[in-house]
């Protein structure tokens, strides 16, 4: 398969009515006027398979051993880009507001990690996942994402790509039009 272009995957988004307009609060507290609700895309296999295999085409290099993502919305991303990889998927969650591995997943020292997401405003989450791939002594080879939603460029100190960059506006919540015009608030994500 050859390599998909930005207006493609944005097609793709568009096709499964995953970008949606109104008032949103994101997970990093920002508002929003569009959002992007991944899993209305990734619920179809076939689609999740096709953006994973495009997303683990940027690492193939780096001979990954695991694949590591947030809760929730980055589970399904994970999943198939590891499969892509010949790799291990692994999950964090929050606990007690602090991201956390459990379930009995472990990173090894020295293992070739590739963190991944669904859709990135400020990194957030990725920093945190982060976080735990260094405690643990594993090898942080990368940062692959399906969406960048924030024009600013992130430095992750590692390889860093995404499938789609947006230029979709964030306001603070004592900065937002949306507010001040009385729209309701919508909060569609996992926090």
């Amino acid at each position: 398969m050859k390599m998909l272009k930005q207006d493609q995957v944005l097609k793709l988004f568009q096709d499964c009515g995953a970008l949606l307009s109104g008032h949103f609060e994101l997970s990093s507290g920002l508002h929003s006027g569009q959002y992007l609700q991944c899993a209305l895309l990734l619920q179809h296999p076939p689609l999740a398979g096709v953006l994973s295999e495009e997303l683990s085409r940027q690492f193939k290099k780096e001979k990954i051993d695991v694949v590591i993502a947030p809760a929730i919305g980055g589970i399904v991303v994970a999943h198939e880009t590891a499969r892509s990889l010949k790799a291990r998927a692994l999950f964090c969650e929050r606990k007690q507001a602090k991201m956390t591995l459990r379930r009995g997943f472990e990173l090894k020292p020295g293992e070739n990690v590739l963190v991944v997401e669904d859709v990135v405003t400020t990194g957030g989450s990725v920093k945190e996942i982060i976080r735990i791939v260094k405690e643990s002594k594993a090898r942080l080879a990368g940062v692959g994402v399906l969406v960048e939603r924030n024009p600013q460029e992130k430095d992750f100190g590692v390889k860093y790509k995404s499938l789609l960059n947006l230029n979709i506006e964030t306001f603070p919540l004592n900065q937002c039009p949306l507010c001040e015009q009385g729209l309701p608030l919508v909060k569609p994500g996992s926090r």
